[in-house]
């Protein structure tokens, strides 16, 4: 039976505020997890599917990256995670007679909340040219349609394959296969929007682009920062590895702009203390930095290393290089310019030195609130040099923590979703398949967009996500996407690129990962990969939203073999999974004997030389301090400094509902928080109605209309507001050095009193 979803859309008329939480979780989200699950799925099919969740034998939670431990609660899964799964396990359907009722010129102004709500696609549905109602076209017309364009390119570069960070290993090891066969390595992917200065930085100094630590040298640790990462929304369940170290002795420092929920306080639900206790206090200093400030604190926690003589020389001399150089530059570092840039006192700064001294172990946390700057692969660089210089790499309790969000990217990577394989990957796909794949560099995420700016890309494919809703620049994204020939999305649920396209396009619905994916050699399973190197299986149980759905794996395979033939063995692929991870194991280092340890309870460990031996297969064989000059980020008077971020009700693009419960926001999402001594300074009232401008040097301004203020207690000088909303206030050409990542936490706005033309 298929539960009702929202026939009008909501608006901002209804919004309430209210002051935020100084905790996460307890038992209000155990109650708005139940609710939204039985809202999405009734009450059987929520206990069937809920339990299942992160379970060894069960699948894995779309909602984030963060792993599992050996020891498993029977309810494995976060407020978030749930709704993840209820979205995708809703008993809601998008039908052929939806999308005659609702054309594309309507749905195109609907909001992203609406449209997510409308449920689960169920056939491949063709919006052909000069149409306005997308039609039901079969599996067999729809993958000929998209193989004919792709045969009929002048070039192969003029298609690019975009893929999100829920695709599994299989299917995104057969879709960079077949993108490579046809000859390409236009890869763009999520991460080239998020974590895409983790990599840079990390494979730059440790030779490796992904963290150092596991699950459990969180609880050996002596002290962790968490850095521009708020897990109380994003990584619910970090929550209780932080609590479990905590507990353990560990000191927590929390370093954030805005003061999250989750970072203060903690009432883990699945404990006693955490439903009639006051749970557990987690951050034992919390730091609210300006933002973009996060370079010069470690800068100066570098120089106060050097300066008080803490730190570990054998290590530096064995393992290091670049030392000399990296020394002289933080000696001469501006007292002045790291308090102008952090916005902390002395005392705040001194007092985390004395935390840095007192701990032999330390790891760094962080998420996009480090990533998104115009210099945030410095400021990783920089973490990098704050753990080596006391060794804090390549031991227990001690390490990088880059935290993703997407519950695959990571996975995908290592898969080959990238513009830039390294040549040994590129080397050993030629080995096990016979053909030359392309050498010369792909396109990413943004130049991407540049290229359908310039006429130059004629065929999009989307392999789930949300395309033009995660993106900057949302109206010269969407122009861009206007210019191709045909745009096609895989996608379990309806959204806003399905709005946004060429001049034909194509929704191919697929499984989803509670599925189950019954296959001509029997029934199927998938694996994942989390952020911190485990590989693990995963195995959907419900049946089918509709009867010919076809699998991401299907999908790719049939697409392949429509397009290219079967050189390579794509119907043997669709037809068993253990064929694309025999592949695997002979291509990609670490997946050795891929199909039966995959099969061992939990899964297995990637390698990791850094944090195995103490390897580091950098340029220079060792591990690089680097020199990162600091300029200090000023911001105009009358401007503040605004950071794009997540509601509650908030997974990347896709709108759970229209609260943020942390932060006080109910039934709303057009909001601006600004701390009320700037208000004070701007003459604004909390509660007024404001557009936010945009302002980039060379750049005319950009404008996102109607939003109210809300007075909150974040850093001096900042302000935050939810994305998507705010994409457009990005330009495409502000990128992070090195990484090409937009810069979405640093941008400069002014507020100006809204008119009643601008508001929604």
């Amino acid at each position: 039976m298929s539960r009702k979803a929202p026939s009008e859309d909501t608006d901002d008329t209804r919004l309430e505020v209210s002051p935020p939480k100084d905790h996460a979780a307890g038992v209000p989200a155990v109650a708005v997890t139940l609710g939204k699950a039985y809202e999405q799925m009734g009450v059987r099919r929520t206990a069937l599917t809920l339990l299942r969740v992160n379970q060894k034998n069960g699948f894995d939670c779309p909602g984030c990256a963060w792993p599992e431990g050996d020891h498993r609660h029977v309810a494995e899964f976060c407020e978030n995670g749930a709704k993840a799964v209820a979205e995708e396990a809703t008993t809601r359907r998008v039908t052929r007679e939806f999308f005659a009722a609702h054309p594309v010129s309507e749905l195109a102004v609907r909001s992203d909340h609406w449209l997510g709500q409308q449920g689960r696609l169920t056939e491949p549905m063709l919006l052909d040219a000069g149409s306005d109602h997308y039609e039901p076209v079969s599996w067999e017309t729809a993958i000929g349609l998209l193989a004919d364009e792709l045969k009929g390119l002048d070039s192969p570069g003029e298609a690019v394959f975009y893929t999100s960070g829920r695709t599994s290993n299989e299917a995104a090891f057969a879709y960079q296969l077949f993108v490579r066969a046809l000859g390409t390595n236009n890869l763009p992917d999520c991460s080239n929007m998020c974590h895409e200065s983790s990599g840079s930085a990390l494979t730059e100094t440790l030779g490796v682009g992904k963290g150092s630590v596991l699950l459990e040298d969180l609880a050996k640790a002596d002290l962790i920062f968490v850095v521009g990462q708020n897990p109380g929304t994003n990584h619910p369940r970090m929550l209780s590895a932080l609590e479990s170290a905590k507990r353990g002795g560990t000191r927590i420092v929390a370093v954030n702009p805005l003061p999250e929920a989750g970072l203060m306080r903690f009432k883990n639900p699945q404990k006693v203390s955490g439903v009639i206790g006051r749970g557990t206090a987690l951050a034992d200093r919390y730091l609210q930095i300006r933002l973009n400030g996060d370079l010069a604190l470690f800068q100066a926690l570098n120089r106060a290393l050097l300066e008080t003589g803490a730190i570990d020389q054998e290590f530096i001399d064995r393992h290091t290089a670049g030392f000399a150089e990296f020394e002289k530059h933080v000696h001469a570092l501006d007292r002045d310019d790291v308090l102008e840039a952090t916005g902390l006192t002395e005392e705040e700064i001194d007092a985390t030195v004395s935390d840095v001294l007192g701990a032999e172990r330390i790891i760094v946390c962080w998420a996009m609130g480090l990533t998104q700057h115009r210099n945030s692969v410095p400021t990783i660089r920089e973490v990098v040099n704050f753990l080596l210089l006391r060794g804090n790499v390549g031991r227990p309790g001690a390490g990088v923590c880059p935290v993703r969000g997407h519950s695959n990217v990571q996975g995908d990577r290592t898969m080959g979703i990238y513009e830039k394989p390294p040549a040994a990957f590129l080397d050993a796909l030629e080995a096990e398949f016979g053909f030359a794949p392309p050498r010369e560099h792909g396109l990413d995420t943004v130049d991407t967009i540049r290229a359908m700016r310039a006429g130059e890309i004629k065929v999009f494919l989307g392999m789930g996500g949300n395309f033009v809703r995660a993106t900057p620049d949302s109206a010269v994204t969407e122009a861009a996407m206007r210019s191709c020939r045909l745009t096609a999305h895989v996608s379990t649920k309806l959204n806003r690129s399905h709005t946004v396209t060429g001049e034909r396009a194509l929704i191919l619905p697929t499984l989803g990962r509670t599925e189950r994916d019954p296959q001509e050699s029997g029934p199927q399973f998938v694996s994942v990969e989390d952020s911190m190197g485990m590989v693990h299986a995963s195995r959907g149980r419900l049946p089918a939203p509709a009867p010919d759905l076809l699998s991401e794996v299907s999908i790719v395979c049939r697409l392949a073999l429509a397009t290219l033939g079967d050189d390579l063995g794509w119907a043997a692929m669709e037809r068993d999974y253990d064929v694309i991870r025999d592949h695997v194991s002979r291509v990609v280092p670490g997946f050795a004997d891929y199909n039966v340890r995959i099969r061992e309870s939990g899964g297995f460990t990637l390698p990791h030389a850094p944090r195995d031996r103490r390897e580091f297969p950098t340029a220079t064989g060792k591990a690089n301090l680097t020199v990162n000059p600091l300029k200090v980020l000023r911001v105009p008077d009358g401007r503040l400094l605004l950071q794009t971020v997540r509601s509650h009700d908030q997974y990347n693009t896709t709108i759970y509902g229209l609260d943020d419960r942390y932060r006080g926001i109910k039934a709303g999402r057009r909001v601006v928080f600004v701390n009320p001594d700037d208000l004070a300074a701007l003459d604004l009232a909390d509660g007024s109605m404001v557009d936010l401008v945009g302002e980039w040097p060379g750049e005319a301004d950009r404008r996102a209309p109607g939003f109210r203020v809300v007075s909150y207690p974040t850093a001096r000088g900042c302000a935050a507001a939810y994305f998507p909303e705010t994409n457009v206030l990005v330009p495409l050409d502000s990128t992070a050095e090195i990484s090409n990542t937009p810069t979405s936490k640093s941008i400069v706005i002014r507020l100006e009193p809204a008119t009643d033309a601008d508001l929604p």
